[in-house]
């Protein structure tokens, strides 16, 4: 079985894109790969980590090109949120922190509100709010 996953990202400035998360609200492991060009960024309470590596070295450990997020993307990174008016606190610090906020606060569905950003490196994420008792059968 599987103990923990790690989902690891390309950015150009790892200290850039420690001071944008920790922005936004998110905290880091300092005791796990924290260097000039790594570093543990936590994301939910059950301490999911993606690691931000620069782009140079997580392209030795993928032996492969790193995406151009510029004109594509491979994955939409997508978290939950516990109300309407977090998403909302959440896009604005997004927004304050230099992320492109491509999709504002919205209604989806009937059932969902959330919103989406790029950040620093051209990641997308995804921030959702679910009322459950809404979602169609």
């Amino acid at each position: 079985m599987i103990k923990q996953l790690w989902i690891n990202l390309p950015v150009k400035n790892v200290s850039a894109s420690k001071v944008f998360f920790t922005k936004l609200g998110f905290t880091f492991n300092s005791g796990h790969g924290d260097s000039e060009t790594s570093a543990c960024l936590i994301i939910d309470e059950k301490k999911t980590a993606i690691m931000l590596f620069e782009e140079s070295q997580l392209k030795e450990f993928l032996m492969n090109a790193v995406t151009d997020t510029k004109t594509s993307n491979e994955v939409m990174i997508s978290f939950s949120a516990e109300s309407k008016e977090q998403i909302d606190e959440m896009a604005k610090k997004a927004e304050d922190a230099g992320a492109s906020v491509f999709s504002k606060p919205a209604d989806i569905q009937g059932w969902m509100y959330g919103f989406a950003f790029a950040d620093l490196d051209g990641h997308r994420w995804n921030m959702l709010y679910m009322d459950m008792a809404k979602m169609p059968k």
